[in-house]
């Protein structure tokens, strides 16, 4: 399997771990990890993972070459080599390795990076250089070198000599820091100490054993505990609904158990059980059922009529009235005409 990912140095801040010790703690962002090659025994005579992380943007014509060939979209900004441990089955380019599938807590790394610049520096802060004596009439040679060659023989410096110089920009690995933390969420690390680097640095970090007595931070303590709490409300809860259901089923029962004994305790009526009949008294019942229908039918048909003619009666009873009304007015109305002519004759005598 893969021992090592490539990061991104992104803050250095503190804090504690479950025994109160305050520590200082580097996140760095293990995101995007691509395997852009594979090294194999038989290719290669050896075995190991090309990994590369972010992506270029003015890539050389190489690089996109490399990345064209292995099949992976983007140009890595990034590219390096890890060693692969183990029998495993190996990975294929494009895919991607996360950050919990490498690391743990409790994890023993050494990390590697390119260390901030600092300018020229003289030999005492760039190597740590005692400087000359302070006394004795040495007034100016408290920081100075001193002596760089050993005289005529061999008459010049050897190369790689201590002396000042441009400090910084330097690979440098810081070796037994300890994983404190793996957050699979954010793909992000947090390292016990300082890494090399300026931030959003590259660097690369492996992983080179565990640690016996591990002590986990603080805030995952809390974490954890928090989530315990929140696992047990939701079972109180549960076994509350699970307890109230259980109060309305016995409800239920002991409502319908008393229904039941109630009705198990009322007078049981003994059953009469019908004797089958003969076919004639059968028949006989049949037919005075049949001449009883008959009954009936013929005397609805004789209560109609009888209302029928009961209407008409009543008609023609309002129809006489009402002429015999006609035949009263017409009357009037003739005595009335004949008195009129009566005066109208004696006036003209």
């Amino acid at each position: 399997m893969i021992q090592a990912l490539l990061g991104q140095k992104i803050d250095q801040r503190q804090t504690f771990l479950e025994n109160g010790k305050r520590i200082p703690v580097t996140e760095v962002s293990v995101a995007d990890n691509v395997v852009v090659q594979v090294k194999t025994d038989a290719t290669d005579n050896y075995t190991a993972v090309q990994l590369g992380i972010g992506a270029k943007k003015k890539p050389i014509k190489a690089r996109v070459g490399h990345a064209k060939v292995v099949g992976v979209e983007t140009v890595p900004a990034l590219i390096r080599e890890v060693a692969w441990v183990g029998d495993e089955e190996l990975p294929k380019s494009g895919d991607m390795v996360t950050v919990e599938s490498v690391f743990q807590p409790g994890d023993i790394v050494k990390v590697t990076g390119t260390s901030k610049g600092k300018g020229f520096a003289g030999g005492v802060k760039r190597y740590g250089f005692r400087g000359g004596p302070k006394t004795h009439g040495q007034s100016d040679r408290h920081r100075a070198p001193g002596s760089i060659g050993q005289g005529t023989t061999p008459g010049r410096v050897y190369k790689g000599k201590k002396m000042a110089g441009h400090m910084g920009v330097e690979t440098v690995t810081v070796r037994n820091l300890v994983v404190v933390d793996v957050d699979p969420e954010n793909n992000k690390l947090f390292v016990l100490g300082l890494v090399p680097g300026n931030k959003k640095g590259a660097i690369v970090i492996t992983k080179t054993g565990e640690q016996k007595k591990f002590v986990r931070l603080l805030s995952t303590k809390l974490k954890e505990d928090e989530e315990a709490k929140k696992v047990a409300e939701k079972v109180a809860k549960e076994q509350e609904v699970v307890a109230k259901a259980a109060e309305k089923e016995a409800a239920r029962e002991a409502s319908s158990g008393s229904a039941t004994k109630a009705e198990a305790e009322k007078p049981v009526e003994p059953e009469v059980k019908a004797e089958a009949a003969p076919a004639e008294v059968v028949e006989a019942a049949e037919e005075v059922k049949t001449e009883e229908s008959v009954a009936t039918s013929e005397e609805t048909v004789v209560d109609a009529t009888e209302t029928v003619k009961e209407e008409v009666a009543g008609a023609q009873t309002e129809v006489s009235e009402e002429a015999a009304k006609a035949n009263e007015q017409e009357s009037v109305e003739e005595a009335t005409e004949d008195a009129d002519k009566e005066e109208a004759k004696e006036e003209e005598k």
